[in-house]
């Protein structure tokens, strides 16, 4: 099964990255333009970002959540966005002054095609600076 993996060190606390991953405020300030969280095992997600092709909406259920540590979305088959069909899981620990996020987003036909995969690595790559830059500012 193909996997998008990334990792970044953050210089805040494990408390203030869950936040940035779990609340409407926090995915808004890196992830989306829009969220609806409901952040419990089986709560809704959905998020909506603008782009060059227009609005696009991703909709998927936690399907993990242990509070500071994992977080895994299942995101919807019949979602209209890229991620449909696939799971991207967040792993949060503290590593020194910092806390350490790991990614693995993994599943679906996005991630066999090379040119989907190549615009999600991308994506990825881009969004967790973005989340890097949030919250150490």
């Amino acid at each position: 099964m193909a996997a998008i993996r990334h990792q970044i060190n953050i210089a805040v606390p494990v408390r203030t990255v869950w936040n940035a991953l779990t609340t409407e405020s926090g995915l808004v300030s890196w992830w989306a333009d829009k969220a609806r969280v409901d952040a419990r095992p089986g709560g809704r997600i959905v998020l909506q970002r603008a782009g060059a092709e227009g609005e696009t909406e991703e909709r998927g259920i936690f399907h993990e959540l242990r509070p500071t540590r994992r977080i895994e979305i299942a995101w919807d088959t019949n979602s209209p966005g890229p991620s449909r069909g696939t799971r991207v899981a967040f792993q949060v620990a503290r590593d020194g002054d910092e806390t350490r996020v790991a990614l693995v987003h993994s599943g679906g036909g996005a991630l066999d095609e090379d040119e989907s995969r190549a615009a999600l690595e991308s994506e990825w790559k881009d969004r967790l600076n973005k989340l890097r830059a949030a919250l150490e500012a």
